[in-house]
């Protein structure tokens, strides 16, 4: 078979927050593994494939997540730090093929590697799984990779490869591909575009190409629609460029209907500030500005912002700011357009106490009682790194009643042994997140 002028990949790092967890601390390499806030309020970061075969999912409040748990499971807080060590590491090494890529996050990027031009079908395929393997010893991480003629297909067929998968769909198959796919597949295709499709019958990608522009336009929008129906053919030219690190998170919507009264607008902004949040947390962020952005019926557009002393993730912090912002669609005019984003994003610095939380709507009606305070005997959390003057690297595995029992290994020990020492023991002392990688 010929080769092709241009080929795309999009590499994603398998269950990335909870592998890095099972990476640097070997015991737990074959446990269910959750990273998030353990809080009444706290929610899934991350979660190994041995507890999505219990149902469990990132983005899931860690109430309901931790009913699912098998005794067996583990439940830890988030060590951005490491993460960003080790998809540096990763990133660094795919540079080696592609010198540009397009950071979408922390565990996945898009490649057109120079060496992939004119190349068959069975050379992309050698080359993904040269890659895969070369990150899978090098680094210790596992990553599945889809490859194609455009991005949108890339980034399809990665997703059909995971988990630990590689995907190649050969060129000019593409429209093929796509059609029986869900339109929810398709990146710019949320729930509320979905929702908005499934009410004119177009529930497949396929139904959405067959589709006129007019149609597409009044269902999706006038730029949105056209968009979204070109890339369901597979058709996609856009470049793979370097990208800047991210600036901020955002949901916007337009209306069926000019919302007019306040209390619908709130209601609006809520939803949106959700979308924006659940993409704050999956980003790993925390954000210190929030911005509304309100269009006029006449297409005037006002954007109005407000800034906290100290970044957060609180989610009803962040959408009770949304909602100070607003202005009475009675004084402003009918609103046609709504946007929420959150912005000033830094990685959490003390991440043990970073929140992770989830918003009250999603939290089941019994979770949402005041929890009890418990009463805390120790200075040290599961979780906590640790070097010992005599052990070296560890990890806290409990601690309480004046003890600590603490897990010592590191990416490259296997796993460990653990040691019980009083939790005052002046050998024992806070170690950072990087040591595990040594």
């Amino acid at each position: 078979m010929g080769g092709y002028d241009r080929w795309v990949i999009h590499l994603d790092m398998d269950a990335f927050y909870a592998s890095c967890e099972q990476l640097t601390r070997p015991t737990l390499a074959h446990r269910p593994v959750l990273v998030g806030g353990a809080g009444p309020r706290g929610v899934v970061a991350g979660a190994s494939y041995q507890a999505r075969e219990h149902g469990i999912k990132s983005a899931m409040p860690m109430s309901q997540a931790r009913r699912l748990l098998p005794p067996n499971g583990v439940i830890l807080p988030p060590r951005f730090k490491l993460y960003e060590l080790l998809s540096t590491q990763v990133f660094d090494l795919v540079a080696q093929y592609a010198p540009v890529l397009e950071r979408i996050s922390l565990d996945e990027a898009f490649a057109e590697p120079p060496s992939l031009a004119r190349a068959s079908s069975d050379e992309v395929r050698e080359f993904g799984a040269r890659l895969r393997e070369h990150i899978r010893t090098e680094i210790g991480l596992v990553a599945s990779i889809g490859a194609a003629s455009g991005k949108q297909v890339a980034k399809v067929a990665s997703d059909l490869a995971k988990p630990d998968g590689l995907l190649v769909v050969d060129q000019g198959t593409e429209r093929d591909f796509l059609a029986p796919l869900p339109t929810r597949v398709l990146w710019g295709i949320g729930p509320v575009a979905e929702g908005k499709l499934r009410a004119i019958g177009v529930r497949t990608l396929g139904q959405l190409t067959a589709l006129s522009d007019a149609d597409a336009v009044s269902t999706l929008g006038s730029v949105v629609g056209r968009d979204l129906r070109r890339l369901a053919t597979g058709v996609d030219d856009r470049p793979v460029s370097d990208r800047a690190e991210l600036k901020q998170v955002s949901a916007e919507t337009t209306f069926d209907r000019d919302l007019i009264d306040l209390p619908s607008l709130r209601r609006e902004v809520r939803d949106l500030a959700v979308h924006a949040h659940r993409r704050l947390v999956n980003a790993g962020r925390v954000a210190r500005t929030v911005v509304v952005k309100l269009r006029h019926t006449d297409f005037s557009t006002v954007t109005r912002s407000e800034t906290m002393a100290s970044p957060t993730d609180e989610f009803d912090q962040l959408a009770a700011m949304a909602e100070r912002l607003l202005i009475d669609p009675t004084e402003f005019g009918g609103v046609r357009l709504a946007g929420v984003a959150f912005s000033g994003l830094s990685v959490p610095h003390q991440d043990p106490l970073f929140t992770l939380s989830v918003p009250a709507a999603d939290v089941p009606a019994l979770e949402r009682a005041p929890a009890p305070v418990a009463v805390v005997s120790s200075s040290w959390r599961p979780g906590d790194d640790v070097v010992h003057d005599s052990f070296g690297t560890g990890w806290v595995q409990g601690a309480g009643h004046g003890r600590v029992t603490v897990r010592f290994e590191t990416r490259s020990s296997g796993p460990g042994v653990a040691r019980t020492f009083q939790q005052e023991d002046p050998a024992l002392r806070r170690g950072e997140p990087g040591d595990c990688l040594a």
